[in-house]
């Protein structure tokens, strides 16, 4: 086993959107069991100009940080809507719910959670209106 790994986010990892239905919307690749990863995981998502996911999301236990790297939009946090543009960084603490919506320009961010895995929750119709 090598001491490092190396793979092109966008050539190496899968784009799993497509399998839940949401090819159309958005763009998901997901790092953690493609780079075996321990400690962390990360995921990129683009969003296309004017999407709101279909649900909000919860962890247990895991922290994230999302960080915008194109476009904006806006994400609902609790009962906040909190309007985001490129390089900003959102912290989310566990047991909080959140949702995107990416703005005119699309939303494209990189997401980073660590330990433990597996503890999200998905909430359908969450953000309404």
């Amino acid at each position: 086993m090598s001491d490092y790994v190396k793979m092109n986010i966008k050539e190496d990892l899968d784009d799993a959107a497509p399998g839940f239905g949401l090819g159309d919307h958005l763009e998901a690749r997901f790092g953690r069991k493609a780079m075996d990863l321990q400690q962390f995981g990360f995921s990129y998502q683009k969003f296309v100009p004017n999407y709101r996911q279909g649900f909000g999301h919860v962890h247990k236990e895991q922290e994230e940080l999302y960080l915008i790297i194109g476009g904006g939009g806006r994400v609902k946090v609790a009962d906040d809507i909190i309007e985001l543009r490129q390089w900003d960084a959102l912290r989310v603490e566990p047991g909080v719910t959140r949702q995107f919506e990416a703005g005119d320009e699309g939303l494209e961010y990189i997401a980073i959670g660590g330990n433990p895995t597996g503890d999200a929750e998905m909430i359908n119709d969450w953000w309404v209106g």
